[in-house]
């Protein structure tokens, strides 16, 4: 089937339009009662539970999974297995933050009596503020829109939009009010990418001891050359009769010396080696490494402690790291 290009572009960029006009109004109306439903999380001693029932459903495992990776601990509870059982997920401390853009979801109204009886404070966001789930809440969050983007208007798209956003609000000003840093984030991601990027350090991933390639400042280009060759990494640095970093030979230091006619068998790798090598301390991220090396449009690093040559890394442990 062959569609009509303009006709389908068109429809697109409108459903784009209609939900970023969405968020943008939404963006507009947040109040104070944003505002109190942050602090009633941040003073909230147990968890909070999301629920929702439908496409609101599918929104508030989002939210709950986006409030639990940023500092608020939190997860989601299925409305309906809940009234089987599942209510006993809820312990005294917890909050509930509920979705449903009607308001009237009868599998949340049916929850509400029992979470009266538990005594747990209720947040719902709705899309309509006279319904029942937002007069019964402690806090309404006005997650109404004007529109869906569904031609048929029926189809929840840009109220489903608008809910994970202001879902989103809510997490972030709450990381924020916490205070957490990329440390603390990373500490919940500590299996993916993201994870690696902000836990592993350059002293996890370099070359010490007897792996770090080393010559003296008197050594000969051969001295050097057999350094590089023996332990793989693409550079040696060059230190002087008290074992102070003075410079770095690399191997594009080698070919500039070859192609100028350069004897390595008597000349000193001082003579052509760089006198101010790039370094990174131990303790940096290695993210902070790629970025220098891509910076740089190096291969290898030299890594310091306190001042002091520690190690090497090149691009290879790096990716061997999965940090690239």
């Amino acid at each position: 089937m062959t569609l009509p290009l303009p006709q389908t572009l068109a429809r697109a960029r409108s459903v784009l339009t209609i939900e970023a006009e969405a968020i943008g109004k939404l963006a507009g109306r947040l109040d104070t009662r944003f505002v109190a439903a942050c602090e009633l999380i941040l003073a909230c001693r147990g968890r909070v539970v999301v629920t929702g029932i439908g496409k609101s459903g599918h929104v508030a495992r989002k939210i709950a999974a986006t409030l639990a990776s940023t500092g608020t601990p939190a997860f989601f509870m299925h409305p309906a297995e809940a009234a089987h059982g599942d209510l006993g997920m809820i312990t005294a401390g917890d909050m509930v933050l509920a979705l449903s853009y009607s308001g009237e979801s009868d599998e949340l109204i049916t929850l509400l009596p029992s979470l009266k009886l538990l005594k747990v404070p209720l947040i719902a966001m709705t899309g309509n503020a006279d319904s029942t789930l937002a007069r019964e809440a402690v806090v309404w969050l006005d997650a109404a829109v004007e529109q869906e983007a569904c031609p048929l208007n029926l189809a929840p798209t840009a109220s489903t939009t608008a809910a994970l956003a202001l879902g989103d609000a809510l997490a972030v000003t709450l990381l924020d009010a916490r205070g957490l840093n990329a440390d603390d984030f990373a500490r919940s991601h500590p299996g993916g990418s993201l994870g690696r990027k902000l836990l592993v350090r350059v002293r996890d991933v370099m070359h010490g001891g007897d792996a770090l390639p080393t010559v003296r400042e008197g050594a000969v280009l051969r001295d050097a050359l057999v350094e590089i060759s023996k332990k793989g990494l693409g550079l040696t640095a060059v230190l002087d009769g008290a074992g102070a970093l003075v410079g770095v030979f690399t191997d594009g230091d080698l070919r500039r010396a070859l192609d100028r006619g350069i004897d390595v068998l008597s000349t000193p790798v001082s003579a052509v080696m760089g006198r101010k090598p790039v370094s990174i301390d131990a303790d940096k991220l290695a993210a902070e490494a790629v970025a220098i090396m891509e910076n740089r449009r190096i291969f290898a690093l030299l890594v310091t402690e306190n001042g002091r040559l520690a190690g090497a890394l090149n691009m290879h442990d790096l990716l061997r790291a999965r940090v690239v």
